[in-house]
């Protein structure tokens, strides 16, 4: 007989959730600031970071390619001294989606590099073509064989004028990682403007890298000879902020969270805002008080930044199929990035799905059921769902969500949810 052995969370729901909470450092920006290590000679620390699988595959990647690292109290130290090897093999590169970072890093060290196509959600089609052709404008190279892509800038790397046809996040954290240390300037058009970009280009400007323009869709890079490791923070999770917020709403509960940043969240809160909720910010604290009952929202419309994320989504979906009336969602990024909407309508969501454009009929209330998890922002959305549930829910296939929140069981658990991990 085959058993199932898998974690999964089993959610006793109907508990109002209340307390206070420290968010957790931003999993989108710790990957990219692991790889940028590569390029700096000495150690470089990272503070704020999650204990997420995610940060676990990137630093295997790290020892494979030579570097010591070492997970301590939130801090990661990365020494690279002993970098040697510039092959990312099909069983690291395929634990995640964001493996695809290292390439960059990697040509920047030094000047080629051998990976193949990266893992991570099944969200729908995310080539990375965007990067290639991009690295093409720098001089490099590139050879396909036997499922691996080969890199090589032949006449070093050289800076260049790119202009991305999409203001992809990936696609510009690889060109700023290649270009610190080209040869010469590169601007980058339509750059992306995520935080999480800026995060980066601080930690390589701290380590001696001239880098402007962050932040804006237009970046300058003037290469440098070398970087040196630095000490870094990483910014605090704009999502979990959100997922916390949501788990609150949701259950009619009041929290507060600690260590946000106000300007990341803004269109994140305009939606908690017009769905009823109270919410005051003081420095890096966040209070959020849920009304009675939850109203309906207009229209989202996920965007890049400084546009509702994406990653948000699946998250306010589940809080508003206990609003009252109804709300739609369309989204503009992913186009599979409904697929745990089935799941979702276990519990007694009345949610239809027409391609990108998602419409929530609120309901009375949500009932336990077994659900699965389809990726990572699709399983928070159940636990989220599950909180609010009457009776036991259990989420299985857990391994997504590990992937980007640190012990959401147990900090669930401090608000007052009645979870816990099998």
């Amino acid at each position: 007989m085959w058993v199932n052995t898998m974690p999964k969370f089993i959610i006793n729901g109907g508990r109002q959730l209340c307390g206070e909470l420290m968010v957790q450092g931003a999993k989108n920006s710790v990957l990219p600031l692991l790889a940028a290590t590569i390029l700096c000679s000495g150690t470089s620390v990272l503070h704020n970071c999650p204990k997420l699988s995610d940060v676990a595959a990137s630093m295997n990647i790290l020892k494979h390619l030579g570097c010591l690292c070492q997970f301590d109290a939130g801090s990661i130290t990365v020494d690279t001294n002993n970098f040697k090897c510039s092959r990312i093999p099909d069983k690291l590169m395929l634990k995640m989606r964001s493996s695809v970072i290292f390439l960059g890093a990697i040509l920047g060290r030094c000047g080629f590099a051998t990976i193949s196509s990266p893992g991570g959600c099944e969200l729908g089609p995310r080539p990375i073509d965007l990067h290639i052709s991009s690295l093409k404008r720098l001089g490099v190279m590139t050879n396909e064989k036997h499922g691996f892509i080969e890199f090589y800038a032949p006449n070093g790397l050289m800076g260049n004028e790119i202009n991305l046809s999409f203001a992809s996040v990936g696609a510009t954290e690889n060109i700023i990682l290649a270009a610190v240390t080209a040869k010469g300037r590169t601007i980058i058009y339509n750059a992306a403007k995520e935080p999480e970009i800026c995060d980066l280009c601080n930690f390589l400007n701290t380590c001696g890298a001239h880098i402007r323009g962050s932040g804006t869709d237009t970046i300058i890079i003037d290469g440098v000879d070398s970087l040196i490791g630095c000490e870094h923070n990483v910014i605090p999770d704009r999502i979990v902020v959100a997922t916390f917020m949501a788990a609150a709403a949701i259950t009619g509960g009041e929290i507060v969270l600690n260590n946000i940043n106000s300007s990341h969240i803004t269109a994140i809160c305009s939606v908690f805002e017009e769905s009823g909720c109270d919410i005051s910010i003081f420095d890096n604290k966040l209070c959020l008080k849920s009304p009675p009952k939850l109203s309906r929202v207009s229209t989202i419309r996920t965007s890049i930044y400084p546009g509702f994320p994406t990653d948000a989504g699946p998250i306010l979906l589940s809080m508003l199929a206990l609003s009252n009336g109804s709300s739609i969602i369309v989204e503009n990024i992913f186009e599979n990035r409904f697929r745990y909407v089935d799941e979702l309508k276990r519990l007694g969501a009345n949610i239809n799905v027409e391609g990108r454009v998602a419409i929530i009929e609120g309901v009375d209330k949500l009932s336990a059921a077994y659900c699965r998890c389809t990726d990572l922002r699709g399983g928070a959305a159940l636990v989220v769902a599950g909180l609010a549930a009457k009776g036991t829910t259990i989420v299985d296939d857990i391994y997504h969500i590990k992937r980007g929140y640190e012990k959401i069981d147990y900090n669930l658990s401090l608000l007052g949810a009645d979870i816990k991990e099998v």
